[in-house]
């Protein structure tokens, strides 16, 4: 069985009961607020732009392009369709986002 506490004096209360047996106090029901539309297109921008970089990140480093010399090998499946495939989904997700952010 869930409970709650009470907000006037504090005792613990079940869930279903609308009056706190203690204190006899009305205890209001607590509502939920809906989560912003217009922050959604927002973030998936900022996560489309964030995948684009880790990619070009990737790409960079995996296929030799820096003086760093990688202490491991990298496949070169990794830099031909891997990194292409996660850049090409941040540019479609960071669209999307800017779709449904212009839209709303």
């Amino acid at each position: 069985m869930t409970t709650r506490q009470c907000p006037y004096c504090g005792k613990l209360v079940s869930d279903f009961r609308a009056e706190c047996p203690h204190c006899h106090e009305t205890i209001p029901k607590i509502r939920t607020a809906a989560p912003q539309r217009s922050d959604v297109g927002w973030r998936k921008i900022r996560y489309g732009l964030l995948c684009m970089l880790l990619a070009t990140l990737i790409h960079y480093f995996a296929g030799g392009y820096s003086a760093m010399e990688l202490p491991f090998p990298i496949q070169p499946v990794v830099t031909v369709y891997l990194t292409p495939l996660l850049f090409l989904g941040g540019l479609g997700l960071s669209l999307y986002g800017f779709y449904s952010r212009r839209k709303t």
